[in-house]
């Protein structure tokens, strides 16, 4: 799981670097493991890239003075790495000098990089130096990257840079992974995860990359082709979890369709005579404030953050999951001693979150009830193209039913958000979204 960004200047007198640090600020709730950026200044590529979050790595002001250049790249991931080489953007000088960073899965890479004899530890350096390659033979990065996409099983978002400045962005057929496009002025140039990245950095956001769609940019240029047929895809839980709610993705504001969500589950699962309604922080709060509305149900603030913000859902480990559940949810005491609570939150992976809150309301700050709703139908499968939804057998959903998921959380009574539901609100045909992690049913990648 990560996020990804490409800016290309179409004039020697930008310093892209300081723009591509501010779309990883934007982006770093996809990723806050490592992080990475590569630049071109006319001669060659540049990179720094660390360990932790996007303001920590880029701490100093001399790492900026040291990456010149009119087009950069960047990444933030989820992924733990055991050397700074292998942080992304990946970078490889032979055959040909190429940075490239990606967000996805490719199924096939093993196979793929054996016959080519590429030697590639993981995914992310068989894509770089699987893309060096084809750059050497055909000498176009487009053509070269068509090639790539052509012989590739999975799902995929990529951007990658040559030593020529020219930077080749591509998206799979199905879309999986969002990916949208935006302007400095009238020049397309910004190539980012989320839209949001455009409002930060003062770009005009202009769309998606389509499905199946490749982009080049050099010095003179933008070329843009349809590879293949679109076969949308798209990842539903980027609607309900990953996605920030400022960010538009294949035509749909994350925003609108979470206050949906509020909607939908208000209607779905009511609980009279209740005293608030309180929402999980950050995620949920759009899913309180509908289903507060809806249900007329008065809505209160239930926690404060600590510290910086962290994702304890895409932490690595369970240490870390449950100091990130401490440090996200202090809980108000005055909003909740003495209650009956409606908690929304925007899921449930292993439980060990809402565990943790209806404990504290209950048991350290005297809520009178507690009723959880869910803003997501119930996860049962991983994910097998990238994003952090852990293996099945640590999944509560998979294997307890609601009432049983109650008792072990301590809720007076648990529900989730049905798929149906899930469909209506996020407004895209069934047929179109991957549901795969709420049914166990993947796409048909051949």
């Amino acid at each position: 799981m990560g996020g990804i960004v490409g800016i290309y200047g179409f004039s020697k007198e930008w310093r892209m670097a300081r723009f591509a640090y501010y779309a990883l600020l934007a982006l770093q709730h996809r990723g806050q493991e490592n992080c990475g950026i590569v630049t071109f200044n006319g001669e060659g590529l540049s990179s720094y890239k660390g360990f932790g979050m996007v303001d920590q790595v880029f701490s100093n002001e001399k790492i900026f003075e040291n990456l010149h250049g009119w087009v950069s790249i960047g990444s933030v991931s989820s992924t733990p790495k055991n050397s700074v080489e292998k942080v992304q953007p990946i970078i490889v000088s032979e055959p040909e000098n190429v940075a490239l960073c990606y967000d996805g899965r490719i199924l096939n890479w093993k196979e793929i990089s054996t016959k080519e004899g590429l030697n590639a530890e993981d995914e992310d350096e068989f894509l770089a130096k699987f893309f060096s390659i084809k750059l050497m033979e055909v000498k176009d990065p487009l053509k070269a990257m068509i090639n790539v996409m052509n012989k590739v099983k999975g799902v995929y978002c990529i951007i990658a840079l040559t030593n020529k400045g020219e930077m080749v962005v591509a998206r799979d057929k199905f879309g999986v992974k969002p990916l949208t496009i935006g302007s400095f002025g009238f020049d397309y140039g910004v190539i980012a995860s989320e839209s949001c990245v455009m409002d930060v950095i003062g770009a005009d956001f202009k769309g998606d990359i389509q499905p199946g769609e490749v982009y080049l940019f050099d010095a003179y240029s933008i070329e843009r082709k349809q590879v293949f047929k679109p076969q949308p895809k798209y990842c539903s839980f980027e609607y309900v979890y990953y996605a920030r709610p400022d960010s538009i993705i294949n035509g749909k504001s994350v925003y609108e369709v979470r206050m949906k969500i509020g909607e939908i589950l208000a209607e779905e699962h009511s609980t009279t005579k209740m005293d608030i309604v309180l929402g999980v922080p950050e995620t949920a709060i759009p899913f309180a404030m509908a289903y507060s509305n809806k249900a007329r149900i008065p809505l209160g603030l239930g926690f404060v953050q600590t510290g910086r913000r962290i994702r304890s859902a895409i932490k690595p480990s369970e240490f870390e999951r449950m100091v990130g559940v401490q440090l996200k949810l202090n809980p108000i005491k005055a909003a909740i001693t003495g209650k009956r609570v409606i908690l929304i939150d925007d899921s449930v992976v292993r439980g060990t979150t809402t565990k943790n809150t209806v404990y504290q309301m209950r048991n350290r700050i005297g809520a009178k009830e507690v009723h959880v709703r869910i803003g997501s139908p119930r996860l049962i499968a991983s994910c097998p193209y990238g994003t952090d939804v852990p293996e099945k057998d640590e999944l509560i959903a998979a294997n307890l039913t609601a009432k049983e998921v109650s008792k072990v959380v301590g809720a007076d009574t648990f529900y989730w958000l049905s798929l149906k539901g899930l469909i209506k609100a996020i407004g895209i045909p069934k047929q179109n979204l991957c549901l795969g992690c709420f049914t166990g049913k993947y796409l048909n990648i051949s």
